[in-house]
């Protein structure tokens, strides 16, 4: 009895070296959930520091702590056109090589007023530039519109910082100007 499973173990331990070389372990897997984009898990993580550089956290939650990356990718998946989206993933995949240009190192290795300096350059790249600072300046105002969009529109926003009441609302007709204060949540 011992001897067939000695024989079944040995022929799976011959099984597993003969499929271990045939493995990739180099490629890094694309995510299945957009369908439109060719992006993998580095590149999703690159776009919530992006999202996050954008609005970062404060008193209030910041963008990757929404995951607003999430929403970018599915509006970008969803909602643009098929050469809007190649551009996106293409200057998403040219971001890092830009950040290196711009400040010498990898934007996830930089501190939050290094990000903030190749974003800001990164948007503010004129029409005279070349065509990798192009694609590099729509991706950023993609990502900056997307970012702002999700932002606002997250259930934390809507339910904790500027709660939704329905017009025209609870009637309180005795109360002074002095006392009424508005969040300013917009800077």
């Amino acid at each position: 009895m011992q001897r067939r499973e000695a024989l079944k173990s040995l022929a799976i331990l011959t099984g597993g070296a003969v499929l271990i070389p045939s493995c990739n372990f180099e490629k890094e897997d694309i995510l299945a959930a957009y369908s439109n984009l060719q992006i993998t898990a580095t590149q999703q993580t690159l776009l919530a520091e992006i999202a996050n550089t954008i609005i970062p956290a404060g008193q209030l939650k910041g963008a990757a702590n929404l995951s607003v990356q999430d929403f970018i990718l599915v509006m970008v998946n969803d909602c643009l056109d098929k050469n809007q989206q190649q551009q996106f993933v293409k200057g998403l995949q040219e971001f890092n090589a830009f950040s290196k240009k711009i400040s010498g190192s990898n934007f996830s290795k930089l501190e939050s007023a290094e990000r903030e300096k190749v974003v800001t350059q990164g948007l503010s790249i004129g029409s005279d530039a070349d065509e990798n600072q192009k694609i590099i300046q729509e991706f950023l105002s993609i990502t900056k519109r997307f970012t702002i969009q999700g932002f606002m529109m997250s259930e934390y926003i809507m339910t904790e910082v500027k709660p939704y009441s329905l017009i025209p609302g609870k009637y309180n007709g005795e109360v002074l100007i002095s006392s009424i204060s508005n969040m300013k949540i917009n800077g």
